[in-house]
């Protein structure tokens, strides 16, 4: 099931975010949800995506089904050539879907 998430660090006097175990980094992209972030894993030094969701945005839209499908899915495929989901956090308003980072820019812009 989902973690629980701690928010905020101070470090050399400027706030870091931080959610669980990764410190979170620059926008890599947005969506009609959320954004996605870069981040790092604190503990291994391992840099992810981490999806994040607006819980109110997927209720309006009644969506929240069709999000609960799609990690379920994504935990059970393990393929080399599927982004890996590797965990899955949540606050009370946000939802983080913490994936593989792949670079190389945007699939839509390769095909």
């Amino acid at each position: 099931r989902w973690r629980a998430l701690a928010l905020g660090k101070v470090r050399g006097g400027t706030m870091v975010k931080r959610v669980g175990k990764y410190e979170i980094g620059r926008t890599l992209g947005e969506g009609t949800f959320g954004k996605v972030k870069q981040a790092t894993n604190v503990e291994t030094g391992q840099k992810v995506a981490i999806k994040i969701l607006d819980k109110e945005k997927i209720h309006q839209q009644s969506m929240g089904e069709q999000i609960k499908k799609e990690i379920n899915v994504m935990k059970m495929v393990k393929h080399k050539h599927v982004v890996n989901l590797l965990e899955v956090l949540a606050s009370k308003t946000k939802i983080f879907i913490v994936l593989e980072l792949i670079r190389g820019g945007e699939l839509f812009d390769k095909i």
